[in-house]
């Protein structure tokens, strides 16, 4: 290394006051007194009464009249020169280094920010170069001593080497990490970077992997204590913004995937990576895994998934990290007002995620929890809305809310007709957990769901309808004792209306939809004691037409009066566009129409459906045409046996009335053949064994 004006010269005996002696000149050169702060480096033990003639030589050359050359050569030399005196220095010379390092730098008061910015670049140039152990230890040391007094400094010149990642940067930023007495000084000032950018602007990427790079280090998580909330939502703030950005940009990969070997790969794996290390080091190792299991990790780095990875960790937090709550519910309230959008909506959804504890819950009066999630109703972005509607069902779930029952209400069932699949999936959510606590109001819900949930059993969209048959299965179950002793009269009608789509749903290409409706249909069966639970479950696996005909043959014995019902239900699923659909809609209207009695069912719903058969059988589905065809001859049979004028006619077929029986509807489906799952619920066919 080139020697300087600082240069180490050959042979000469290094220690603590060969720099103090530096300092000296230094200030001496700027015609300052030679106060304390030159003198306070002690000798190192052994030599106590040794100055050596270079020491004093180097110290008479720098009283000179002309000023001294702080260029980053120069500064470089006395990084390096200074990192040698602390390996022969010792602990106690070390000490006295570092105060005779800073006396040198404060000598050009003005300018300190640019002299411990050369320094630690002439770190960074030198320390790839030094050999492992004492010599690369000792350098290290001078970067922390440096760090001890000057944190705020050391920080802004180590950030811009840290972007793109630099292998002696991310090693100066670990030595920082292992020192106790400056690691949480620097901590302070990445997260103070970290928060201060609107976006992932450099800065705040340096300081993500900064934080990555000493977070990673064992017992650096200790000197967060005080500000841990803080650091954990800005780096979950800043993955909102990454995911943000990567939305808009058409050069960052769409598909996030952890690197297990070498650094980080991208920003948002990184600020990860950072994210696990404070959870981990914290105790929260159960809070990673969870969200591991969980998905939560690639939630978070989603552009339009960020928000349900927050939720999920929040959940995460509140089961395995309570100690961290009330911090983080704390910190949260000033940030729910931000004007910067990323941190407003993760603040919103950690809060959201918050409410599901009732300890901190408690935190704030209950009417001022609820008034803020009625006011996030009112606001026109969506988001903010479903948001509003989760924190109503966290609220639902804890005791002590009786009494705001007619405002939360009103506000879930009114988001039932809502466009955005979100919103109406978190109402029905949190009115199944409204239903879930001791003294749910049953029947003020069958009442008000009466009108609302039908029609969702048949939304467009698979996850409200899924979640509609779930809640009709949840009420019916809260409701059992009521409806075994012929109460609950909105529930009984509510159960009676959707009881034909729930058996149809069966058959629903959506595989959570078909499981939710035989899970309903299992609780139905129980509370009104039907009998006809293994007939359901073997419709819902198996196709087999004569457990769908015990099924008909039993509803109809059980509730003769609502036949016209039953076939108009059904009758709607002929048009479905869903070919499973259509062919369980015209086989139940076929045993339907066997079991019914004569009489029962209007000449004009007869002539509806029958017209409505007719045309499927020139459905392009041979399984569906040659169903319409057994069923059409079910439902003209039925006709004649009414013996009404004009009804055979008007179906434009003879039959003689005299013919006293009906035979049995026979489809081209095999009993108990297991249901074929080639093309059904996403699947290509079964597996190969």
């Amino acid at each position: 290394m080139a020697g300087g004006m600082w240069g180490r010269p050959r042979g000469a005996p290094v220690g603590a006051l060969t720099l103090t002696a530096l300092a000296e000149g230094i200030r001496a050169s700027q015609g300052q007194p030679l106060g304390p702060s030159s003198t306070a480096a002690a000798p190192t033990a052994g030599r106590s009464h040794q100055v050596s003639d270079e020491g004093r030589n180097a110290a008479r050359g720098l009283q000179t009249p002309h000023p001294l050359s702080w260029e980053e050569g120069t500064l470089a030399d006395l990084a390096l020169y200074t990192a040698a005196c602390l390996e022969e220095a010792g602990f106690a010379g070390t000490q006295a280094t570092a105060i005779s390092l800073s006396s040198a730098l404060e000598a050009h008061g003005a300018r300190l920010e640019d002299q411990v910015h050369a320094l630690v670049l002439g770190l960074l140039a030198q320390v790839p170069s030094l050999a492992e152990g004492r010599p690369r230890r000792a350098a290290l040391r001078v970067l922390s001593a440096l760090a001890l007094e000057h944190s705020r400094d050391v920080v802004c010149a180590l950030l811009p080497r840290s972007l793109p990642p630099d292998w002696a940067a991310a090693e100066l930023w670990r030595s920082l990490s292992r020192n106790q007495r400056v690691n949480g000084q620097v901590l302070v000032q990445l997260l103070w970077a970290l928060k201060g950018a609107t976006g992932p602007k450099p800065e705040a990427l340096a300081a993500t992997r900064a934080l990555g790079e000493m977070l990673a280090i064992s017992g650096c998580v200790g000197a967060t204590r005080g500000f841990y909330p803080h650091l954990l939502l800005a780096l979950v703030t800043q993955l909102h913004k990454l995911a943000h950005s990567s939305a808009h940009s058409p050069d960052t990969p769409k598909i996030w995937v952890l690197s297990h070997r070498g650094p980080p790969h991208s920003h948002a794996s990184c600020a990860v990576e950072a994210l696990k290390a404070l959870l981990t080091g914290d105790g929260g190792r159960m809070v990673v895994t969870c969200m591991e299991q969980a998905g939560g990790w690639r939630r978070l780095v989603g552009a339009h998934t960020h928000l349900e990875g927050v939720l999920l960790l929040a959940s995460a937090m509140v089961a395995h990290a309570d100690h961290h709550l009330r911090g983080l519910f704390a910190d949260l309230l000033p940030r729910l007002r931000s004007a910067d959008n990323p941190q407003r909506l993760t603040a919103m959804a950690f809060f959201t995620g918050l409410l599901q504890s009732p300890p901190t819950a408690r935190l704030l009066r209950e009417e001022v929890i609820l008034e803020r999630l009625r006011t996030w109703q009112g606001d026109p972005e969506p988001t903010v809305r479903w948001l509003g509607l989760l924190g109503l069902g966290h609220l639902a779930l804890n005791r002590g809310k009786v009494r705001h029952m007619n405002t939360l209400l009103p506000a879930l069932l009114g988001s039932l007709g809502e466009g955005d699949a979100r919103l109406v999936g978190a109402a029905l959510g949190a009115l199944r957990r409204l239903l879930l606590r001791p003294r749910a109001p049953v029947r003020l819900l069958s009442s008000e769901l009466g009108p609302r949930l039908p029609p969702l059993l048949d939304d467009a969209r698979d996850s409200v309808r899924a979640s509609a048959v779930g809640l009709l299965g949840t009420l019916v179950r809260r409701g059992r004792g009521g409806l075994r002793l012929g109460l609950r009269g909105p529930l009984r009608k509510l159960v009676l209306q959707s009881l034909m789509p729930l058996l149809l749903r069966l058959h629903d290409p959506s595989r959570d939809t078909a499981e939710s409706s035989e899970w309903t249909l299992a609780r139905c069966d129980q509370a009104l004691c039907w009998g006809l639970l293994e007939e359901m479950i073997t419709v819902a696996h198996y196709d087999s037409p004569e457990a769908l005909s015990r099924i008909c043959h039993r509803l109809i014995q059980r509730y003769p009066s609502h036949v016209p019902n039953f076939l108009s239900q059904t009758q709607g699923y002929l048009r479905s566009p869903q070919d499973p659909l259509r062919h369980a809609a015209t086989m139940l209207i076929g045993f339907l129409v066997h079991h019914a009695n004569p009489g029962l069912v209007h000449q004009d719903l007869l002539d509806s459906l029958f017209q409505d058969l007719v045309q499927l059988q020139s459905d392009p589905q041979p399984a569906v045409a040659g169903a319409a065809q057994v069923s059409s001859q079910q439902v003209a049979l039925l006709a004649c046996t009414q013996s009404r004028p004009g009804g055979p006619l008007r179906l434009g077929l003879v039959w003689h009335r005299s013919q006293p029986n009906r035979p049995v509807p026979v489809f081209a489906d095999s009993p108990f053949q297991r249901r074929s799952l080639a093309g059904h619920w996403g699947c290509s066919g079964p597996r190969p064994a």
